[in-house]
């Protein structure tokens, strides 16, 4: 099997639960597409075949200072007080919940591999291929799928195991992420290959 490293990425309470901040945005999405129940039965295929699993979380601090004030984005989790490290909203959904030995990566930007511990674990393991999945398909799913292209990976992205705020958002991603990765459906992959 090609070694793997298997990103489940910002799959945080704050976006994908059905109680959390985003419930009405990602989380809707999340629920039509059965994100959840799709990126479960992906774990385990992964874990079953001997990958490796990771967790990708964005997070800051509770004053927020490694967020930039500048950011769309994160400026918006400051306003509405999400996204801070130690509470539930941080915490992996857990339809998901990590294993001891797996990967718990925490970011601070939209990408999984700035800043962050990605890029040595994916040297110390010998990673040859990294499989993608997350929340949202056009902000970390599309950073990440092509920084791990740029960096010699070969990348595929569970299509069925992401979501973005609409249905059309997400496809418009696909469509884009597709001259840097395989698209695939989750029971479509191959793990052991």
């Amino acid at each position: 099997m090609t070694k793997t490293l298997f990103l489940v990425m910002d799959m945080m309470n704050d976006l994908v639960a059905e109680d959390g901040f985003s419930a009405q945005t990602y989380g809707v999405q999340v629920r039509e597409r059965g994100v959840l129940e799709n990126t479960r039965a992906a774990i385990a295929a992964a874990r079953a075949a001997g990958a490796l699993v990771g967790y990708v979380r964005v997070g800051f601090s509770p004053d927020y200072r490694e967020a930039p004030e500048s950011s769309p984005i994160f400026s918006g989790a400051r306003k509405n007080g999400i996204f801070q490290l130690g509470t539930w909203g941080t915490e992996v959904h857990p339809t998901l919940a990590p294993q001891p030995g797996d990967f718990d990566i925490v970011k601070h930007r939209v990408s999984p591999f700035y800043a962050t511990s990605l890029a040595a674990i994916l040297r110390a393991h010998r990673i040859e291929r990294i499989v993608m999945s997350g929340v949202s398909t056009n902000g970390v799913v599309h950073s990440g799928a092509r920084e791990a292209h740029d960096r010699d990976y070969d990348v595929v992205i569970l299509e069925d195991c992401c979501a973005g705020v609409s249905s059309d958002e997400h496809m418009h991603a696909l469509a884009c992420l597709g001259r840097y990765a395989r698209i695939v459906a989750g029971p479509e992959f191959d793990w052991t290959a």
